[in-house]
């Protein structure tokens, strides 16, 4: 009798190993806090579903869904014309939550500062090169400034935080669009690399005179200090999520959800914010993988969305999440 039994709870172990379904993504590191609690969730909600995602940067995942390498990708740059155009795997952009990139710094004995788009600008392109320099100074008048050199801190792999920085930067200065632009990887002017949001982060805890650039939720788990930014409405404001919810009311949503919210209009308005896509393959091969994906896609547009303040993530406007979901629902 004990012989039978353990061969039948064999049995049923290795069945329900060989009828889990195993999700597989990869992408940007921004929403990876929000997509790690999330993908828990559903796979402890849903027994047998596991989801594996990677945060590798959106140059990454763009590429590997774009090759079939994964179920999905995810970005926080939205893939251009030619770029969906030449991907084997047809792909629609499903807008996931709102985030506010940041720039978080390490200046001893300064906790709270404030940067104009010139002064941000110039510190990247290196033509700012000390704390104590008088654009920083009339930025933030009253603050001791210490004379130390900056440490420009940016992303060593394509990255649409990158991209979501630079393509603000390219909206606020001409010499910035002109010699650089924006982009997941550009030719950085000045500055030490950081691997995702973690290494950016991280650089900039361990190196005095240092700034960089993370999303907010990494500012915060990190406890590191970040600045205010004056906006198109000439307010300073630092990265929340009410600026952020701002910034995607001042802009309208196109039909592909493929939309810039950076340097967007209005007096609260945060003027670094970005959605974030994920993106999914229009005829998946896997079929039984196709059905939990798209259930997925539909758990995180109506109780997923709930939980993104909670990290310091703004959720889909309801518009733009009911005009996602018929997307979802018209997949095959």
């Amino acid at each position: 009798m004990k012989k039978t039994f353990v061969a039948v709870a064999l049995f049923l172990l290795v069945l329900s190993t060989a009828q889990a379904q195993k999700l597989t993504g990869a992408g940007a590191t921004f929403p990876y806090p929000m997509y790690s609690k999330w993908f828990s969730e559903y796979s402890a909600a849903h027994p047998g579903v596991e989801i594996n995602y990677q945060s590798i940067g959106s140059g990454g995942g763009i590429k590997q869904v774009t090759t079939g390498t994964v179920d999905f990708g995810a970005s926080d740059m939205p893939m251009a014309d030619d770029a969906l155009a030449a991907s084997k795997i047809k792909l629609v952009h499903i807008p996931s939550v709102l985030g506010a990139v940041v720039p978080v710094f390490n200046v001893p004995g300064v906790s709270d500062l404030r940067f104009s788009p010139d002064t941000l600008a110039n510190i990247y392109l290196g033509k700012i090169v000390s704390w104590s320099d008088p654009a920083i100074a009339k930025d933030n008048p009253g603050v001791k400034l210490v004379d130390q050199k900056i440490i420009v801190v940016h992303r060593s792999d394509g990255s649409g935080t990158s991209f979501i920085w630079t393509d603000y930067l390219s909206k606020v200065s001409p010499e910035w669009k002109s010699s650089v632009g924006a982009g997941t990887a550009p030719n950085w002017p000045t500055g030490v690399g950081g691997k995702g949001n973690e290494g950016v982060a991280g650089y900039v805890r361990q190196l005095p005179g240092a700034i960089g650039y993370v999303e907010l939720i990494y500012a915060l788990q990190n406890k590191i200090s970040y600045g205010s930014i004056r906006n198109s409405s000439g307010a300073w404001v630092k990265g929340s999520i009410e600026g952020v919810t701002a910034a995607a009311a001042a802009v309208k949503m196109p039909a592909d959800f493929r939309v810039s919210i950076t340097n967007a209009p209005g007096a609260t308005s945060y003027p670094i914010a970005s959605f974030t896509w994920l993106l999914i393959p229009t005829h998946p091969t896997n079929a039984a993988n196709e059905k939990v994906l798209k259930d997925m896609l539909n758990w995180i547009l109506t109780s997923g969305e709930g939980e993104a303040s909670s990290l310091s993530y703004a959720p889909l406007p309801k518009a733009v999440s009911d005009a996602a979901l018929k997307v979802v629902y018209s997949l095959p």
